[in-house]
C-alpha cells in the first residue's frame, strides 16, 4: 500500500491550497481516509476523514468550515481544501488509510488513537502572516 500525498506549499494567510493523497495497493473505496498534521515541536493532531462512499465526514473542530476532505474513488485520491488558512496550520500534513468502518475510525481519533494503519509521507504547509 502506498498513499503518497501532494499539493502543498507556501501561501500567505488568508490563502487556499488544496492537498490531494493519491492511493495505490488498495482497493480505495473500502477504506476511511483521514488527514493528519504535525506542526515542528508539536504532537500529531487529526484533521479530518472520510468514509469509503463519502456519506460521512468529520473534522477537528480546529479546522471546521474552512476545510473540506473529499474523495474521488474512480481515481483512487483523497483531497483537502483548506480555505482561510491561518499560520497556525503550518504543519507537515499527512494522509492516512484504514480498512475499518468510520465509525470505528472516529472514535479512534476521538480518543486520540491515531494507530492507522496505513500512511503516507507528508507534505509541508506554510502560511506566512
Amino acid at each position: 500500500v502506498q498513499l503518497q500525498a501532494s499539493g502543498g506549499g507556501l501561501v500567505q494567510a488568508g490563502g487556499s491550497l488544496r492537498l490531494s493523497c493519491a492511493a495505490s495497493g488498495v482497493t480505495f473505496s473500502s477504506y476511511t481516509m483521514a488527514w493528519f498534521r504535525q506542526a515542528p515541536g508539536k504532537k500529531r493532531d487529526f484533521v479530518a476523514l472520510i468514509s469509503g462512499s463519502s456519506s460521512m465526514t468529520y473534522y477537528a473542530d480546529s479546522v471546521k468550515g474552512r476545510f473540506t476532505i473529499s474523495r474521488d474513488n474512480a481515481k483512487n485520491t483523497v483531497y483537502l481544501q483548506m480555505n482561510s488558512l491561518k499560520p497556525g496550520d503550518t504543519a507537515v500534513y499527512y494522509c492516512a488509510a484504514d480498512p475499518s468502518n468510520e465509525e470505528v475510525v472516529k472514535l479512534l481519533v476521538k480518543n486520540n488513537d491515531y494507530g492507522l494503519d496505513y500512511w503516507g509521507k507528508g507534505t509541508q504547509v506554510t502560511v506566512s502572516s
